[in-house]
Order: C-alpha cells, then structure tokens, then sequence
C-alpha cells in the first residue's frame, strides 16, 4: 500500500465503487458518502436473504419430491427380483437387437432402398457415358481425330458401352 500513490489508491476506491467521482471544469471531484455504503450493504444482504429464501423453498420442494418417489420403493425381496428380471429382460432385448442388424441386409424395406440406388447409380453412369460418347463425337468432328486415338490420350477402354 505504501508503494500506490493517493490517485492509485483514489482510482481503487473508485473502481470498487466505495467513492463517486465527477469531473467539473478542469479538476476531478470525489466524494464518499456514508450512507451511500450502509444502504449497498443493506440491498446485498436483501438479495441474499431473498436468494437464501428461494433455495430454501427449492429443497424443502425437492425433500417432498424425494419422500415421494421413495413410496412403493421400498427394498424387497420381490422388488430385488423384479429388478433382476429386468436386467435380464434389458440384456435379452439387446441381443436380440444385434440378431435383428445381423439379417438387416434381408430386409425388404432394405433391398428396395438398395434397388432404388442401384437405379439412380445406373442412370447416373449411363449419362456419363452418354456425355463421353457426345464429346468423342464432338472431337472427331472439330479436330479430325481417330476414335482409337481419343481413347488412348484419354485413357477411355475400347469397351465403353452403356450399362444394361
């Protein structure tokens, strides 16, 4: 403390909100009133006794809420068979699971979705091989060049054909 000077100390306080400064003219004004601080004091202790009376509230709530839910679970012999018939029943249904996603591919939905793309993937490469045949024609004509030849630089195999 004894390093800050009086504007470090005074800018502090200011900063903390503890003093209230203005400027008038030329010169910087600070002042602190008493009452100022008893009345911060006196809205934070409001806000936390407002905020302790919520969260009061809240686990008196959640306290009923827990005495609730605990009727009817009251440990058992039957309510710990119950439990493990229904970890056996959880474990069953998942195996069942992976047995039904091993024979997936057999199903029907499944092999229309496959035929449908199959479909699509067979009109796609047949329009490509259309456009090929197109710019082939298109080459030989502007440019006089061999079919063969075209295939060659452009690495098209002699038996590109469309996609039956």
């Amino acid at each position: 403390l004894a390093s800050m000077s009086v504007k470090e100390i005074l800018q502090s306080l200011v900063d903390d909100g503890m003093v209230d400064t203005d400027r008038i003219g030329t010169s910087n004004y600070f002042w602190a009133f008493p009452s100022k601080a008893l009345h911060a004091r006196k809205r934070k202790l409001e806000e936390l006794e407002s905020q302790f009376a919520e969260s009061s509230q809240k686990k008196e709530v959640l306290q009923k809420s827990i005495e609730k839910s605990k009727i009817g679970r009251e440990d058992t012999a039957e309510r710990a068979a119950l439990i493990e018939e229904l970890a056996a029943l959880r474990q069953k249904k998942e195996q069942l699971k992976a047995e039904v996603e091993k024979y997936r591919e057999c199903d029907p939905d499944v092999i229309e979705e496959m035929r449908k793309t199959n479909k699509i993937a067979m009109e796609a490469a047949n329009r490509w091989t259309d456009n090929i045949f197109s710019i082939k024609s298109w080459a030989k004509r502007k440019f006089g060049f061999e079919e063969s030849r075209i295939d060659k630089s452009f690495g098209i195999p002699e038996d590109l054909d469309y996609v039956d």
